[in-house]
């Protein structure tokens, strides 16, 4: 860790807060007789899709299959999908490491909506409590009130998360 980064959530931290959303939605989850498609927007979504396939296994047997959202963050336009499926009838959770604006939670919802899934929710680690598009997380791990200015970070190691800053 940074020392001279303000931090929000340490590794520790981050663990703990992933373990409860996943255990909220193995709530939520349970009985679902198709697998839930966890899609991970790249590249921090992606790790926090693998940790809660896990512990959605862990928990509750919960059958997941994981698929890669690429796009641009910064001008999104472009979705690629890692894999091509059938969303018809199917539960699908976004997952992304921070909501900012959620204009890229918007544009990722797009490969889904052309099928027709069962239930959409969304999944973030760090939500802003301003957004200049209408989306709200339905599993947050933690909501912090910045200023249009401020960023939000999170930090990744492999296939675990060690941290949130804000600059």
């Amino acid at each position: 860790m940074n020392t001279e980064r303000k931090y929000i959530l340490d590794a520790a931290t981050a663990a703990r807060k992933l373990e409860r959303m996943a255990y909220e939605m193995a709530e939520e989850l349970v009985g679902e007789n198709t697998p839930v498609i966890l899609a991970g927007i790249k590249d921090n979504g992606v790790v926090m899709a693998r940790i809660l396939c896990e512990q959605l296994k862990a928990i509750a047997s919960i059958q997941t299959e994981i698929i890669e959202i690429g796009l641009d963050k910064r001008n999104p336009g472009e979705i690629e999908l890692s894999r091509q499926m059938d969303f018809n009838g199917r539960t699908i959770i976004l997952v992304d490491d921070v909501t900012n604006s959620g204009k890229t939670l918007l544009y990722a919802l797009k490969p889904f909506l052309e099928g027709h899934p069962r239930m959409i929710q969304i999944v973030t680690l760090v939500e802003r409590t301003h957004k200049a598009f209408p989306v709200k997380a339905d599993y947050v791990g933690i909501s912090i009130a910045t200023t249009v200015q401020e960023h939000i970070y999170v930090e990744v190691e492999g296939n675990t998360i060690t941290g949130a800053y804000m600059e």
